[in-house]
């Protein structure tokens, strides 16, 4: 057997790596705006679809619901790593929605057509109520990307635990999806 010296073979890892790399092109989102697509292959959000839903929402105040997100991957292969950034809003503000804090981020690698999923869990509110947000929309962010899309939020007020800026309702990590 032929054994060859570390620093061979960690140059030859390293070119492997950067072949995965997804060449820091500018991409147009939806929006108008440049998206750069980091030199660590992460996904832009321009090669990206989203469906939101269908979600498990809560009938009434102090319920649980679970909107769940599927997104496909358009582009080329990339990564997702860490959590999704969400923040829900109403006519006035957004308020950020957490992570999960028993998840543990996992790195997650999507070929063209590939597909991953997160979950947004939320206790409804009473819609008015001081301490809820009477939110109407859902901006969603990758990890490592400026940009971001906005859906219509249709599941009812989110409760805060303290007021609208402290929200009872969480993000899960990103899951792999599919077959």
């Amino acid at each position: 057997m032929r054994v060859l010296p570390i620093a061979v073979l960690t140059a030859a890892a390293a070119l492997t790596l950067s072949a995965c790399d997804s060449g820091g092109a500018d991409k147009k989102d939806s929006g108008g705006s440049t998206a750069t697509a980091a030199s660590s292959g992460v996904c832009a959000i321009d090669g990206i679809d989203f469906e939101v839903g269908p979600a498990n929402t809560a009938p009434a105040a102090g319920d649980t619901g679970n909107v769940p997100v599927t997104l496909t991957n358009h582009g080329g292969t990339c990564a997702l790593e860490g959590f999704p950034g969400i923040e829900v809003q109403d006519s006035a503000k957004g308020t950020e929605v957490f992570a999960d804090k028993s998840a543990k981020p996992q790195k997650i690698t999507l070929a063209k057509d590939g597909t991953a999923s997160f979950t947004i869990t939320y206790v409804r509110g009473t819609a008015g109520d001081a301490k809820s947000l009477d939110a109407t929309s859902l901006k969603i962010s990758l990890p490592g990307a400026k940009d971001a899309r906005r859906f219509k939020w249709s599941y009812g007020p989110l409760a805060g635990r303290t007021g609208p800026d402290d929200l009872n309702a969480s993000v899960s990590t990103f899951q792999p999806a599919g077959d």
